[in-house]
Formats: structure tokens, C-alpha cells, sequence
């Protein structure tokens, strides 16, 4: 199947970004939200995202011009009726995940592809709103989608060999590096992440060791780029929380039990980088 029309269901953080590589891999994209305030804030932070690229040398104006010329914005589901790839990136709502793709089954071409930029949600719970299963996948982008290069596809048990050569035609015009998990909690990524991190956060939590200390010992010990607390507020400690509690909640594992101050910070507000205070102050 030749992709020319993608639709990108949300246009938050992750819905933006792939928004932007789809466009600059040439095809024509429409990006919906749920209200007009939402949606003008995404194509701004879209726009801006264009512009920095311009502004650091890695895209010219007349490149930016062009990519915006091809993406199309919208409130209407409808308008993914002629998309030959609808990929959601909505919140991490499993009913709103279901309901979605009820209703982009009933809009889409018979031979559309759907995909859920979810990061450890059931895959086959999704597909199982429509009557296309064999062609709803998995498509995880990781943030900021623009520069990170990893795409894991995510293939449930009825997913058709088509549908995964699909996906991966995209991902490499998109310039992804593409790894494929079975539809399993956390995938790949998140199913060796958690763990990582929920033991940094229970170290903390000792009182034994400091932060500082913590993540100083990762970056220096094992050549990581940055350390499990710095990468936590960056991931989001809401999402870090969501994804350990919902892969917790399949395997029943204590490896993915949420510490008892995880849980605290984000009932607190205190979600990392985008709330200004996580485990570090950012204000």
C-alpha cells in the first residue's frame, strides 16, 4: 500500500512531532484536536519547532514553507475519511483510545491503517473496536519525536505482515530505526525502563543516597546521556507513573509497583519538566 494522506489524531506533544517528520518526509498530514484552543496551541508550538530547525541550519525557509503547506489542520474526524494512515496520539486513555477507534473504523477507507502511538497500552483492547484488526498496530514514537531516531512497531496477534511492511515504509521515509515488539506490556523500551527507574526512585526514597549522586553515578558509571531522575521529569512523572502502574496491573511484578513517592509527586502536581518541579526545580 502506497502512503500518500496522514492524519494524526491529537495535537499535543507527541501528536506534533509526528506531524512535523510526516511532513518533512513529503506527505500530506491533517492534525485534529478537540477544541480550537488546543489545536491553535499545537500548530504554534509546531510552527515554532519548524522554526528552530531553520534558525540551528538543519531546514531552510522554503523547506518550512513547504511543510506547512502540506499539513492541514482540523476538528472534524471526518476529515481522515481519505488518509491512507491515521496514527492516534491522543492522552494515555484506554476508553478514549477505544472510542477513537470506533469511531475513525467507521469514517477511514475499508483498506486505511490505523495506529496507536500508545507507549504500553493493550494494543489488541484497541483493535478490538473496529473491524479492520488486522489492520491496527502499534507505531511508538519517542519524545521529541523530531530527534529521537527509535521507532518501536508494535504487532498484536492478528496484525497483518502488510500492515507491519507499512509501518515500516513510513518509518523509514520518517528516518526511524525501527525495532518490532509483540503486543506485550511496555513493549520493549518501557518494559526495561520502568524497572530502571523505580529502583533509582526507591533509592531515593532510602534517604541513603542523594539525587545528585544518583544520577551522577549513571552518567559517569554507564555512559548514559542522562541520569534515571533527570530522564524521569523529562519523560513526565505522570506518564512514568501511568506506564509502571498499567504494566503492574498485567504482570502483577513488584518490579513495577510505583514507590510510594512517585506516586506522591504526581499527586502533588509535581510532574517533571513541563510543571516546572519533579525531582529537580526547573523554574
Amino acid at each position: 500500500m502506497d502512503i500518500k494522506n496522514v492524519g494524526v489524531v491529537g495535537c499535543g506533544l507527541m501528536g506534533r512531532g509526528i506531524v512535523e517528520i510526516s511532513a518533512k518526509a513529503g506527505y500530506n498530514v491533517i492534525v485534529s484536536e478537540v477544541n480550537q484552543e488546543l489545536l491553535d496551541k499545537g500548530m504554534a508550538a509546531l510552527n515554532s519547532s519548524m522554526a528552530k530547525a531553520v534558525e540551528r541550519g538543519k531546514s531552510t525557509e522554503a523547506e518550512k514553507a513547504a511543510m506547512m503547506g502540506r499539513i492541514k489542520s482540523t476538528l472534524k474526524m471526518d476529515d481522515f475519511k481519505n488518509c491512507d494512515l491515521i496514527i492516534e496520539a491522543a492522552v494515555e486513555n484506554l476508553e478514549l483510545k477505544k472510542k477513537i477507534f470506533a469511531e475513525l473504523d467507521k469514517i477511514c477507507a475499508k483498506d486505511a491503517i490505523l495506529a496507536t502511538n500508545t507507549s504500553c497500552l493493550s494494543i489488541i483492547d484497541i483493535a478490538a473496536m473496529t473491524k479492520r484488526q488486522d489492520k491496527v498496530f502499534g507505531m511508538h514514537f519517542f519524545n521529541p519525536v523530531p530527534v529521537m531516531k527509535l521507532l518501536e512497531l508494535v504487532k498484536t496477534i492478528v496484525t497483518s505482515e502488510e500492515t507491519m511492511n507499512v509501518g515500516k515504509a513510513f518509518g523509514k521515509a520518517t528516518g526511524k530505526t525501527i525495532v518490532t515488539s509483540p503486543d506485550i506490556p511496555g513493549f520493549i523500551v518501557n518494559r526495561l525502563l520502568m524497572p530502571f527507574l523505580i529502583e533509582a526512585v526507591k533509592l531515593l526514597e532510602s534517604g541513603q543516597v542523594t539525587k545528585e549522586d544518583i544520577d551522577k553515578a549513571i552518567t559517569l558509571g554507564l555512559n548514559h546521556p542522562m541520569g534515571p531522575l533527570t530522564l524521569a521529569d523529562f519523560v513526565g512523572l505522570d506518564t512514568a507513573y501511568f506506564i509502571c502502574s498499567a504494566i503492574y496491573d498485567e504482570f502483577k511484578d513488584d518490579r513495577f509497583a510505583s514507590p510510594i513517592l512517585l506516586r506522591k509527586m504526581v499527586t502533588a502536581g509535581q510532574y517533571g519538566r513541563k510543571s516546572g518541579k519533579g525531582f529537580y526545580d526547573y523554574k
